[in-house]
Order: C-alpha cells, then sequence, then structure tokens
C-alpha cells in the first residue's frame, strides 16, 4: 500500500462501512449489509478487487469472491472469472439460485451469461497503475508473489477487500473479494474464495474475512481459525490475534483479518507492514484505522 494511495484505502473502508452500515439501519440483513460493502469496493479502483484487481501473467483481470451466511452456513464463490465487476454478487448468485458453492472459470461465466449479469471488457476492469505495476514486475527477473506483502514493498496496490456484519437478527454474514496477487499464473486461485481460508460466518461464533499471502492462509484455514478461537470461548480481538500470531509462526505467514463475533464485538489483527480498517460498533460509533 504506497504511502500515496494509503488515505484513500482508509476513505474507501470508511465510506464501505457507512454504505454496510445503512443496509442495517433499513432493517436490512447482514448478508445484504456485507455485500452491498463489498460492492462498493469492487467499483473502488484503489482496492485489488473488482476494476483495479491485480492482471494475471497473460494480462487479464482474473476475480475470486466468496459470501456466507451463519444461519445455516450457505455459501456461495467464484475462482477466476473473468469479465466481471462484481464477482461478490455473483458468488452470491450461486449460493442462491444453484446447488452449489462453488464455481469457477468458465463455467462461472457460462452462470453468470445464463442468469443475465452483467459481463464487462477486460478493459474495463484496468487501471493506469496496475497495467504499470505488471509492466514491472514483467521487467524484474525472480519476482516472488510474498514480496509485496512484506515491509519495503512499496509499489505494489495491494487491498483484498471484506466485510463481516451482525444484524438485529442476531445473524452473522461475511465476504471476501480480490483480484489475487501480481502477475499470478493462469488459474491461480487464493485463499479468498476458499471456506474457512478467506472467509467464514457463523451464528455460533462468529464472522471473518481475511486479506494477504493467500498460499499462507490456505495452509492454516485462517478464518475458521479465528471462529474456532471464538467458540472456545476468546472474545474476537484475541482469537484474531492467536490466529495471525500462528499464522506467522507456524508457516511464516503474513496477512491479516477482520472479525465480529455473536456479541457484535469487532476486531481486527494484521502482521503485514499496514491494513485499512473501518468499523460502525453497535453503539454507532465509526472509526476507521491504518
Amino acid at each position: 500500500m504506497p504511502k500515496p494511495v494509503q488515505q484513500d484505502h482508509v476513505e474507501g473502508c470508511r465510506q464501505a462501512a457507512d454504505i454496510g452500515d445503512d443496509v442495517l439501519s433499513s432493517n436490512g440483513s447482514a448478508l445484504d449489509a456485507v455485500e452491498a460493502a463489498v460492492r462498493y469496493m469492487e467499483e473502488n479502483p484503489v482496492f485489488n478487487a473488482g476494476r483495479g484487481g491485480h492482471m494475471n501473467a497473460k494480462g487479464d483481470v482474473e476475480l475470486d469472491a466468496m459470501i456466507m451466511e451463519g444461519s445455516d452456513l450457505n455459501l456461495g464463490s467464484v475462482a477466476s472469472v473473468r469479465h466481471i465487476l462484481h464477482p461478490i454478487s455473483l458468488a452470491r448468485e450461486v449460493m442462491e439460485r444453484t446447488q452449489h458453492c462453488m464455481l469457477v472459470a468458465e463455467g462461472a461465466e457460462e452462470f453468470a451469461r445464463t442468469i443475465g449479469f452483467p459481463l464487462v471488457s477486460n478493459e474495463e476492469l484496468l487501471v493506469g497503475p496496475e497495467v504499470d505495476r505488471w509492466k514491472e514486475i514483467h521487467a524484474e527477473e525472480g519476482f516472488r508473489s510474498k514480496e509485496v506483502f512484506e515491509p519495503g514493498e512499496d509499489r505494489s496496490r495491494l487491498g483484498t477487500v471484506g466485510a463481516v456484519a451482525l444484524d438485529d437478527e442476531g445473524h452473522i454474514a461475511a465476504a471476501t473479494s480480490t483480484g489475487g496477487t501480481p502477475s499470478k499464473m493462469l488459474g491461480r486461485v487464493g485463499d479468498s474464495p476458499l471456506v474457512g481460508s478467506g472467509c467464514y460466518a457463523d451464528d455460533r461464533s462468529g464472522g471473518v474475512s481475511a486479506t494477504g499471502w493467500g498460499e499462507s492462509i490456505m495452509k492454516v484455514c485462517l478464518a475458521r481459525r479465528v471462529c474456532e478461537g471464538i467458540e472456545r470461548g476468546k472474545d474476537a480481538g484475541t482469537a484474531s490475534d492467536e490466529a495471525i500470531h500462528y499464522l506467522g509462526e507456524r508457516v511464516a505467514g503474513l496477512g491479516g483479518v477482520i472479525a465480529i463475533d455473536r456479541e457484535g464485538r469487532s476486531a481486527f489483527s494484521f502482521n503485514t507492514p499496514r491494513m485499512a480498517v473501518a468499523l460502525v460498533d453497535i453503539f454507532g460509533k465509526r472509526s476507521a484505522f491504518i
């Protein structure tokens, strides 16, 4: 997250939190709230999701997303989809209109066409800074995707996006959307669309959305690990801190989580140099951090 765009990330998160809160304040569900918040961030080119998502090795924008509701553990997920501005909404369509939990690549895009879901060109998803970054990477030798999460890296426009929410009915939902890592291999899938890794929600524990180096997050099922901590009686903050510590200690992983537990206590934790976060608590107090 280069310094010139750090405030843009904070403001983008703040706007997304406000949008989610507006949904909840209008008697909307937690599921509606997280979808609305993530849709806004998918449209904001400062984030690595939707418009502005990282390009793969061939110069295409391939996107992953997942949404989950905690009442009955229903979920929808899409991975390696192209020509989709709002993969989080397509993931919800998978959850609500199919017998499956996850669709990928051409199958997900064919499903989108079948239901009349809007498609866009690859060019509509590209933004100038990401194109420049892609060219820089192709001029480098020995580039490693982990580099962009380490201290000192100031050229990447990171920003996998996510949201978690608790509604008045006591239901929890979580959502995560991403463009993955810069110049990833064609068809590479990270943690974001994988249940229990990049996203999880359960009314009996909490909701979690993760960001960071996906290959390490998958190895420890990071989102589910946070929820397991809550199930063992820990608050969202302690469970998040312990999960991030385990990520670093066990697999030298780099990442962060946002979480909310069934009591409405929200938390975030990360071991990357920075992570932008915004929240509205159960009393309506708004906060934003980086």
